[in-house]
């Protein structure tokens, strides 16, 4: 079956003028039908009144984007403030900023590189600039893998320096254009397109070629597109459209072909300096730290006194013993936040099957999931009252993550992969559904696509995650979601509109594709005795006691 092309447009500078850009859209998509979504390349924000006064329309809902918007960050300190978090975030209904720098992939496999801002020119660099830090740590994850052929898109706030070697000049100073950083960058990331802005001009370069010929085997080409200021007085070109099919999803043949009008790569032209070109992009080799990425794991936790024996005390006594373990710290307040009415997984609460818990922490509890998909799947819950992970005090998350990594290292001792799933849908007490399939059943990219495809068929846009976007940032408390991780790190996301399938994550993995256990997609199909339960419960709470944390003193 033929893969259809994704329709995708591409916009320079916004600068704030979004009802002209966005009815430009919709003129458009009347004409020609619904494009996939909207790429935004440069400022996206203006510093005028009116420009201010039109976000506001869409920021509070009163109007929305007709098509799924992306944008980069800020390009000048005077727009910082439309921007809340550097790791990316939903800024509206169809209105979502990527971040600094990062990889996004989407339900079709399209992988899109981003780099937002200026190239600092001190350190610390300003908030509207990138350093080289953020380009190796954009770059390391992506060319490290033998696999990688290139991303499919690039989008950059500046031009990549001397672009226009070997092809048309662009109708803008070419001495002062241009990062040396970002040519560096396309050069190793290989985009099939590259977008910029900044210098209010639209240039069309001639596609160029990524090998050398006779030298090297064929290469895909790249295409390099800069696009003037929407509804600019010279009528420059600001809005492009374009067809692409996803490199992982293409013919090898078909993506390799070459145009006539093919150049050499102008980033290895001999004409220009590239010693100083390669120490600007990449002779940092730091990494970003650990804390830059979905959970903050930088406070340190106390324990109390460990054992199976802990879930006996009543948590009045629990409180006393952190407390006493806690001396010389500052205290902090232990009361966790309590149900208004009956919960069945609140731990303080009558209604919890409590031989069904296998281990308890401070702040949360891990217990056998009723009717499990498989003996050894586990929820990770927190001990008060929490709806979801987004409303997750920070000591609750950091020993939220204290057992993912236990079970993680249970699991593998065992040949298994960890799958976690969460649904924030018509559930009022987190389930963290933690889900281990063994190695020789299905690589990490099975379950992923399983996931993917079978939201894609239930008409689902199911979407990954960029790298340091915190989930918070993308479903505020009270927005209804389905969330899953894998042990790769990868993060799949769906924001749930109006009707979703409870059962989802579930059917998925009991899917052939994974577990291929069908007939237990329903956990009611698969409950056992309490007897049974408690027997399965002490097997399970034995086996993982030398990866429990909460048994160390």
């Amino acid at each position: 079956m033929e893969e259809q092309p994704l329709r995708v447009l591409a916009c320079g500078d916004v600068e704030g003028r979004l009802n002209a850009l966005f009815n430009r859209v919709q003129a458009i998509q009347k004409k020609t039908g619904q494009f996939d979504l909207l790429l935004c390349v440069g400022e996206f924000f203006g510093t005028t009144p009116e420009a201010e006064a039109e976000w506001q329309l869409y920021k509070t809902g009163a109007k929305k984007a007709p098509i799924h918007t992306y944008i980069l960050g800020a390009a000048s300190q005077e727009t910082v403030k439309n921007f809340p978090n550097a790791d990316g975030c939903e800024l509206a209904e169809n209105i979502t900023y990527l971040g600094r720098r990062g990889v996004f992939t989407g339900v079709s496999g399209l992988q899109i590189a981003y780099v937002s801002g200026h190239e600092a020119r001190q350190e610390p660099a300003p908030a509207h600039c990138f350093t080289s830090k953020d380009l190796v740590a954009l770059m390391t994850p992506l060319t490290s893998s033998s696999k990688f052929k290139g991303v499919d898109i690039l989008l950059t706030s500046q031009w990549p320096r001397g672009v226009w070697h070997y092809a048309n000049n662009p109708e803008v100073n070419t001495k002062l254009c241009g990062s040396n950083s970002i040519a560096s960058l396309a050069d190793k990331l290989k985009p099939r397109y590259h977008f910029a802005a900044l210098e209010g001009a639209h240039y069309e370069r001639l596609p160029y070629r990524n090998h050398v010929v006779l030298q090297e085997n064929a290469q895909h080409v790249s295409r390099f597109i800069a696009l003037a200021a929407v509804n600019n007085p010279a009528k420059k070109k600001y809005l492009y459209a374009f067809n692409i099919i996803p490199m992982k999803t293409m013919d090898p043949t078909e993506l390799v072909k070459q145009p006539q009008d093919v150049t050499e790569n102008p980033y290895r032209c001999p004409t220009k300096d590239k010693t100083d070109t390669q120490k600007t992009a990449f002779s940092a080799t730091e990494e970003e730290p650990a804390n830059q990425y979905f959970f903050d794991l930088s406070k340190k936790q106390g324990g109390g006194s460990r054992g199976h024996s802990r879930k006996r005390h009543s948590d009045g006594d629990r409180r006393g013993r952190d407390e006493q373990h806690h001396q010389g710290q500052p205290k902090q307040p232990r009361r966790h936040p309590q149900p208004s009415g009956p919960c069945w997984f609140c731990l303080a609460s009558p209604q919890v099957e409590k031989h069904l818990v296998i281990s308890i922490g401070t702040h949360c509890y891990l217990a056998l999931a009723k009717g499990g998909l498989t003996p050894r799947h586990v929820l990770i819950l927190p001990i008060g009252h929490y709806q979801s992970v987004v409303d997750l005090s920070s000591e609750v998350v950091e020993e939220m993550e204290k057992y993912k990594s236990a079970l993680r290292k249970f699991y593998k001792s065992k040949g298994e992969r960890c799958v976690l799933f969460e649904r924030n849908y018509r559930s009022q007490h987190l389930q963290l559904q933690v889900v281990p399939v063994p190695l020789n059943r299905c690589a990490t990219e099975d379950i992923k696509e399983a996931f993917m495809v079978q939201a894609q068929e239930q008409q689902m846009e199911m979407m990954e995650i960029p790298e340091h976007t915190d989930l918070k940032q993308i479903a505020p408390p009270g927005t209804p979601y389905f969330y899953v991780e894998l042990d790769s790190g990868e993060k799949l996301f769906y924001r749930i509109q109006k009707h979703f399938p409870l059962q989802f994550g579930r059917e998925v993995l009991a899917s052939e594709a994974v577990l291929n256990i069908p007939t237990r997609a329903d956990w009611k199909e698969c409950k056992q005795s309490k007897e049974e339960e408690e027997e399965s419960s002490k097997q399970l709470r034995d086996d993982f006691q030398p990866y429990d944390f909460t048994w160390d003193e």
